[in-house]
């Protein structure tokens, strides 16, 4: 037993310990698809300990929780362009149907339709990755700009030396000398 904390704390905590998912397994599984950040049904079932069926199940239990913008189906093409990307099978063990994904706002419309502890601590933490990456997109286009604004700042004084670096790239005007050793042949 941990000092300071009684039988029942004590288990809280190491369900905690059991239930958390490291940030960068969550981050991997966001994908982008349709020009949105989202994750596959079989991931978010896994990860809820749940199999993908009974999540589907849940989902369409409750099809008025999940608009278009929540969760959709991915075409034929993106499931062939994912099983070619991740290797995903086709037959014997794979999937009857194309994947469900859900977008930010589905995963957290799945914490009311999944309510066990577990649901509820993996969403919080597919909440804080999905935030993660907002805030790195952010800092990446920060940069993005920065950059821009110093290349158009910096052009005219970086002139000369793309005007010296072109001029030594340029073939050389006059002959050459010849190098090497002349032999004399002696003539009969």
């Amino acid at each position: 037993m941990v000092k300071g904390k009684g039988p029942q704390e004590e288990s809280v905590v190491a369900k905690k310990s059991e239930l958390s998912i490291p940030a960068e397994r969550i981050e991997r599984a966001i994908l982008l698809i349709r020009g949105q950040k989202v994750m596959l049904d079989a991931d978010l079932a896994a990860r809820y300990g749940v199999t993908t069926g009974n999540l589907n199940k849940a989902v369409s239990r409750n099809r008025e929780r999940f608009p278009s913008d929540f969760m959709f189906q991915l075409t034929d093409e993106e499931a062939e362009s994912l099983r070619f990307q991740f290797g995903i099978s086709k037959t014997r063990g794979g999937r009857r149907y194309s994947a469900h994904v859900f977008t930010e706002q589905g995963v957290a419309m799945l914490s009311s339709v999944l309510r066990s502890p577990r649901a509820v601590a993996v969403n919080i933490e597919i909440m804080r990755a999905f935030v993660r990456l907002r805030e790195m997109l952010a800092s990446h286009a920060d940069l993005a700009r920065r950059l821009d604004e110093l290349e158009r700042k910096y052009d005219s004084q970086f002139a000369v030396v793309f005007k010296a670096i072109r001029e030594l790239m340029k073939p050389p005007s006059k002959q050459p000398k010849e190098l090497g050793y002349h032999t004399l042949v002696p003539t009969k």
